[in-house]
This record gives C-alpha cells, sequence and structure tokens, in this order.
C-alpha cells in the first residue's frame, strides 16, 4: 500500500495523538499478538513496475476467452451480448447507491422492477424479488420461508442437488437446529431422485423438499411427480433451475412449485472466477410477504405519474429483528441489471435458441464421447446441457492433458466427493462449434 506521508507528517500525527513513536501507539497491543519477525517483503516498485508486475501475474491466468471450455456445475460459458457491458457501465447505473430514496432512485428502481418481471415471467411465478448474492444463498433463504410458512421444521433435501449449495445450506440452518433429511440417490442408479426413495423420505413432518432441476449431474428430474408428493404431505416444492433451460423446459410455475430459485450468472454474467453472481428468487403469491431481500413495487404519484418504491420491507434492517423474514439487507442489482439486458435483447426466441443450441451440441459431445475406448456415460438418463462421463483413466490426468491444448475439459468430480472416483461433468454450452467439439473427442482418443 502506497502512503504519501512524509517524516515530518508522521512526527505531526503521532504528536497530536499524544505519543513519542509508532511503538508506543502499538503498546497496548499484547506482545503475544504482536508479529516481531522480519517481513520478507520485496524491494519497492514504481506505479511503471507495479502495473508490469501485476500484468505479468494477470497473463498467467486461463480463462475462458482463450481456452475452449467444457467447463459445468454451476458456471457455464454462454454468450454475453456486446450491449450488456455498455449498459451496465453506464455511470447512473454503475454507481447507484441503495435505492431507499425513491425520488433519487427511479431508475435504478424501475431496473429492478423490470428484473422482478421478466424473472416472473420466465420462471411462470407470480412474485420475484429484487436478487440474492448467488444461487445457493437463495437456495438457503428458502429453507426459512418454509419453517415460517408450514410452521414445520424438517427439510429433505435431493442428494442430487450441487454439493456447494448444499454447504450453504447446511450453514444457514445449523444454528437453528433445522433437522436436514437426505433423500438419497445411488450414483451407480438413474442419477436422479426415485420416486421411491422420496416417498419413503418425506412425512408430515416436513416443511419443504428441495430439488434441482437439471440437477447437479445435468440430469432432468421428475419435477411434476416429486410435486405431487410434496402436497400430499403438506410440504412446500422448492426447485432450483438453470434459467438458460426454461427456454426448453416447462418452467417452476407449471408443475406446481411453490418457490423456485436459480444462478443467473447465464444470464448475461461472466465467469468472473466464481462472482459476483445472481441469486433468483421467485414465489407464488400466497407468499409475498415471507420473501426475504428486496421487492420493488411500482405506483402512481398524486398526478397519475408511475412510479417505483420498495415495498413489503420485512427486513431487519427497516423492522424488529424477531419479524424480520432475512438479514440479507442488499441484492446484487448491478448483476441483475445484467440479466435483465440479456433477457430483453435475447427475448422468448433467444433464449429457446440458446437452450436449443447448448441441448443439440450437449448431446452431440456425449453421442461422441460414448464412442471413445476408455469412455462411457454415467447415467442413460435425459440430460439438458451437461452430463457426467466415466473414464478408465484419472480425470486429473485428462484435464491436465487438455490444459496443454488450450481445453478446459470438465470438472473432476472426486475434488467434491471422495466416491465420484474416475468420473468428469462436461458440459457445452451455444458458445461451442462443432469443431471445437470434434477436436475435444480426438484429443479423448488420443489419451487412450
Amino acid at each position: 500500500m502506497y502512503t504519501p506521508h512524509t517524516p515530518e507528517d508522521k512526527k505531526l500525527m503521532l504528536e497530536k495523538i499524544g505519543v513519542k513513536s509508532f511503538e508506543e501507539l502499538l503498546s497496548v497491543i499484547p506482545d503475544k499478538l504482536r508479529f516481531n519477525g522480519k517481513l520478507d517483503l520485496p524491494e519497492p516498485l514504481s506505479e511503471l513496475e507495479a502495473v508490469k508486475h501485476c500484468q505479468e501475474i494477470a497473463g498467467r491466468n486461463k480463462h475462458q476467452q482463450a481456452f475452449i471450455s467444457f467447463l459445468g456445475g454451476g458456471a457455464y460459458d454462454h454468450y454475453i451480448p456486446s450491449v450488456i457491458n455498455h449498459i451496465i457501465s453506464r455511470s447512473e447505473f454503475y454507481t447507484a447507491y441503495t435505492p431507499y430514496q425513491a425520488e433519487v432512485s427511479q431508475g435504478t428502481l424501475q431496473a429492478i422492477y423490470e428484473y422482478q418481471s421478466l424473472i416472473c415471467e420466465l420462471f411462470g411465478m407470480d412474485i420475484s424479488n429484487a436478487g440474492m448474492y448467488d444461487a445457493a444463498s437463495a437456495f438457503a433463504e428458502t429453507c426459512h420461508m418454509a419453517r415460517s410458512i408450514t410452521k414445520k421444521n424438517k427439510i429433505l433435501i435431493a442428494d442430487t442437488i450441487h454439493p456447494y449449495y448444499r454447504q450453504v445450506i447446511n450453514t444457514y440452518t445449523h444454528g437453528l437446529n433445522i433437522p436436514i433429511v437426505d433423500c438419497g440417490c445411488e450414483l451407480d442408479a438413474a442419477g436422479r431422485v426415485t420416486l421411491s426413495a422420496f416417498e419413503n423420505s418425506i412425512d408430515n413432518d416436513t416443511a419443504a423438499v428441495l430439488v434441482q432441476n437439471p440437477n447437479f449431474y445435468g440430469v432432468l428430474e421428475p419435477v411434476r411427480e416429486l410435486a405431487e408428493i410434496a402436497h400430499k404431505h403438506g410440504a412446500l416444492f422448492i426447485i432450483c433451475v438453470d434459467p438458460i433451460s426454461l427456454g426448453l423446459l416447462n418452467p417452476p410455475g407449471n408443475y406446481g412449485a411453490d418457490i423456485a430459485v436459480g444462478e443467473g450468472q447465464s444470464l448475461g454474467i461472466p465467469a468472473s472466477l466464481g462472482g459476483p453472481y445472481l441469486g433468483i428468487l421467485a414465489c407464488r403469491k400466497d407468499y409475498v410477504r415471507m420473501l426475504p431481500g428486496r421487492l420493488v413495487g411500482k405506483t402512481a404519484d398524486i398526478e397519475g405519474k408511475p412510479g417505483y418504491v420498495l415495498v413489503l420491507q420485512t427486513r431487519e434492517q427497516h423492522i424488529r429483528r424477531d419479524k424480520a423474514t432475512s438479514n440479507i439487507c442488499t441484492n446484487e442489482a448491478l448483476c441483475a441489471l445484467a440479466a435483465t439486458v440479456y433477457l430483453s435483447v435475447m427475448g422468448k426466441q433467444g433464449i429457446a435458441e440458446v437452450a436449443k443450441q447448448s441441448y443439440a451440441k450437449s448431446h452431440y459431445l456425449a453421442q461422441e464421447i460414448s464412442k471413445v475406448n476408455g469412455f462411457s456415460l454415467a447415467f442413460k438418463q435425459p440430460f439438458f446441457k451437461e452430463f457426467v462421463v466415466k473414464t478408465e483413466k484419472e480425470p486429473s490426468y485428462i484435464i491436465n492433458r487438455c490444459l496443454k491444448e488450450k481445453i478446459f475439459a470438465g470438472i473432476d468430480m472426486s475434488r467434491l466427493n471422495q466416491d465420484w472416483q474416475n468420473m468428469m461433468l462436461v458440459c457445452a454450452t451455444e458458445m461451442r462449434s462443432k469443431q471445437e467439439i470434434d477436436k475435444f473427442v480426438k484429443l479423448l482418443k488420443e489419451l487412450h
């Protein structure tokens, strides 16, 4: 860190504080908590040298703009129209503050309102909030919603949910001693929740069931049947979806979902080393007062002109903490704006086209990989744009070898679970050309 203080400046500051030296200023800190060694720091650099040094370090990054990516697992390489960065970089959006004062925040509030409206249409739900941190936090928040709505406590979670999402859910619920029940799914079976296992796991004390579709393995779940079973036991059916898949698949509102969440990264937001992302959360109108986070509503002023305001503010900074629905006091406004622009630019036909191309290209890739000796598909179930491949060679070897050819081959699933040995999660979106897919498959053949 660079500070412009001269020795005279430092002396004056110490005199004002009332100490003779910087060491005396730190005397209140116990010796055992102070670092008494010598920091092994490099020699100082000028600004020009520091910039070059940082650029050299950044140049070592391997990113999707320079590599052919077959990565999935929650972060996807979808095309981002150039208009998105142009609009979100405008100063009135880029520097906008929290829209507490509606009279000076109409542009920001309208943008959020439009985002909510588009999400409701895409998801087939009644109400959407202004966005949350990511899909994992949105999913976890629904557990608290379900308890408040049903007055029950137990949460049933499908084992096929993303492992990272499950970790966040466990963190959110741990302090409140909310029972989390796993609905088992063996990897050597169908790669999805079986109805019999689901029936055996749920009971009348279950507040909600949490399912992901497509699930972490890319497989499509029997969502309509699962929703019917959940409702038969008086539980809420909560689903996490890939928003791009809704260009091809039924939206959650069409098969009885009570609450729906999703990761908005696919909607015009770059992978960005894991964030910031956008947590989508929508629900039925009946549950609007239990909805966490922000909610923007449309009204009219005394002259009859449309206006936008924050409504139903049940966050802990607005009402008594014990009455709050959530302690999340912000939303990913800039990411939500990117999603809004993406959905507006693409439109219904554009989203459908992205979904169809992702489906077609991933199935072509799966078909070609399954022909390669030493590789096979783990599941024979319908999938959307990603799938699990069984390999004879260590996935880490395959991934590292492909890196040399500037290809991100997929995710080594053993990194997430030791039971998932010799398995890779592979994805293809509309970004992948036939030539790129064929190049990847050719390399896999050479590795066998």
